[in-house]
């Protein structure tokens, strides 16, 4: 059988199939690289569990057709010189030895990658070669890296992190949370819930929340950008409650959104949101649900992605996702969902539901236009349509001018809080860990029969939104929330920013950075600028180290043992 013509030619398809996989992963990491400035990492495990998006995503962003054929030109060389310019096929089926003496030597091979699996991990076989995170993510083998990403999806912070003693950490975070304007219910340590009080009379606006994809600080006039990409948002921040010193807690949609709605910091591994336990997670879902809102998640694209319908589903959300648009609703879609134009006028009808109903409504809406491949209608801005980031940009900023010009005509406009926050910035990449600038984004509120303008430039990060906007409507709730009011006079400005694996505090001037080494590393802050940063590693303090770890032991100690959950029966 071994020498035979069938397993001749199945062993010549495999060995060209093998061939041409290493340079389609070279060409893929080429392209993944120029996207995230990074080796494969859990974006590529993820993006492979969602083929039809990631598919379109590609075929619409690249010349497919003219990619596969030069991968296919270049293995096609690699095999013919092997072939023809070696006798190492003619050696192997020529071959005359026995099955029983080929055995011993396929066990020893098979058991090679068996025991590295058992006994190598990334962190056995990490080799800082270098403090710019560009070479040291150079360095790294991408076949590797992509199964080491899937095998590593979820990260257990008390073995690959510095800890301390749960019982001073639960101590501890009641001090980092707690204000001078709340109070725990219970003293058992194990009971996370306090309620937050405010005063002055409670209001009950409409909220609409938009989240809107990937727009970066570094892409706005109001921040020194000179492109004139966002002239209509930048004027908009001049007539609202404008935020101008904001952070995003990590580098992807589901971070931005586990953060707004659950106030946590940016736990190891994958998002809460794509987690399969997250279902009654306390967040501000319940919160507005208990003040009688009627609450709804309003996404451009399919809601199953990044598991979104789920966690939304499951925590006091309806769902009106691209399943919901009727055909007639839709002038413009690409693979990630509807153009930003056909979103907002969807929202605008839900609104009008929930006004016609006369029930407040608090609507969460996720945009997609500003995300590769960029297109969007003809005609609406000077740049055309899937040329660039910068097309993505622009239109954004003319959709949401055209969104607030609707609904100044609407009866619920003057009682509406309009929010305007981005996910995360357009990119993560950087030579630094944790580049600050790259996590800078906007957050605004605008509401002009409600909200006095003005331009907060406290440090502060996605976790605080909720607990400001409470504020701003005077409410007193129960809340097991990690952020603070930014208005209060006692706010302490901090951002918490991570990525999969580095989980960082910025507070007065330094960033301490928590490694899934079990080390920490704490950087003083020289500048920070709208294209870059200065860092100076310093020693770490140990009131910093303390602090950090409180917040990140915390937070996956009360994941880990459902600490974070919503009960009904104690609202």
């Amino acid at each position: 059988m071994f020498n035979s013509k069938l397993h001749k030619i199945i062993s010549i398809l495999i060995f060209f199939g093998v061939v041409f996989g290493v340079v389609f992963n070279g060409f893929s990491e080429w392209f993944f690289w120029e996207e995230f400035g990074k080796r494969f990492n859990f974006i590529a495990v993820d993006y492979l569990v969602y083929t039809h998006e990631v598919i379109q995503n590609i075929r619409e962003s690249y010349p497919m057709p003219l990619l596969i054929g030069v991968i296919f030109i270049i293995t096609s060389v690699i095999f013919a010189v092997i072939y023809k310019k070696t006798d190492a096929f003619d050696a192997f089926f020529q071959d005359e030895s026995s099955y029983k003496s080929r055995l011993p030597i396929t066990v020893v091979l098979l058991l090679i990658p068996v025991i590295s699996f058992v006994f190598l991990n990334k962190q056995t076989i990490a080799v800082n070669v270098s403090d710019n995170r560009y070479n040291q993510e150079l360095s790294k083998n991408g076949f590797y890296s992509l199964f080491s990403a899937f095998r590593n999806n979820e990260l257990d912070y008390n073995e690959f992190y510095v800890t301390r003693n749960r019982n001073e950490v639960l101590k501890d975070y009641r001090t980092l949370v707690k204000g001078n304007n709340s109070h725990f219910l219970s003293e058992d340590l194990n009971d996370t819930l306090r309620h937050v009080s405010h005063k002055g009379t409670e209001s009950k606006p409409n909220v609409m929340l938009v989240m809107i994809e990937s727009l970066s600080a570094a892409y706005m006039g109001i921040y020194g950008d000179e492109k004139n990409l966002t002239p209509h948002i930048d004027a908009l921040t001049k007539k609202s409650l404008f935020f101008s010193n904001f952070y995003a807690t990590g580098t992807r949609t589901v971070r931005g959104m586990e953060a707004v709605t659950m106030s946590v910091p940016p736990t190891a591994g994958r998002s809460i949101v794509k987690r399969p336990d997250n279902h009654n997670m306390f967040g501000i879902g319940w919160i507005f649900k208990d003040k009688g809102y009627d609450n709804k998640f309003i996404y451009a694209g399919h809601g199953y992605f990044d598991n979104m319908n789920a966690y939304f589903g499951h925590n006091g959300f309806k769902i009106v996702d691209r399943n919901s648009f009727e055909t007639s609703e839709i002038s413009f879609a690409n693979v990630w969902g509807v153009c930003d134009e056909d979103l907002y006028d969807k929202s605008i009808k839900e609104a009008d539901i929930s006004y016609a109903k006369k029930q407040p409504f608090f609507s969460f809406v996720m945009t997609t236009s500003n995300h590769r491949p960029y297109t969007y209608p003809d005609g609406k801005i000077d740049i055309p349509s899937h040329t660039g980031r910068w097309g993505g940009v622009k239109y954004t900023d003319y959709a949401v001018d055209a969104f607030l010009k609707k609904v100044e005509k609407k009866p619920w406009f003057d009682n509406t809080l309009f929010v305007f926050v981005a996910d995360h910035n357009g990119g993560s990449a950087g030579k630094t860990d944790l580049p600050l600038y790259r996590y800078k984004i906007p957050f605004l509120i605008y509401a002009p029969k409600l909200i006095e303008a003005k331009n907060i430039t406290k440090i502060s990060s996605q976790i605080d939104l909720a607990p400001t906007l409470f504020s701003l409507m005077h409410w007193s709730y129960d809340s097991k929330m990690y952020g603070q009011d930014i208005l209060s006079d006692t706010f302490k400005p901090r951002a918490l920013i991570g990525t999969y694996q580095k989980l960082g505090l910025y507070e007065d001037g330094k960033l301490n950075i928590l490694l899934p080494n079990s080390t920490v590393k704490t950087y003083k802050v020289k500048k920070v600028n709208l294209k870059n940063n200065d860092y100076e590693e310093i020693e770490p303090l140990q009131k910093d180290i303390k602090k950090t770890i409180n917040y990140y032991q915390s937070a996956s100690d009360f994941y880990m043992h459902k600490l974070d959950r919503y009960d009904a029966n104690r609202f």
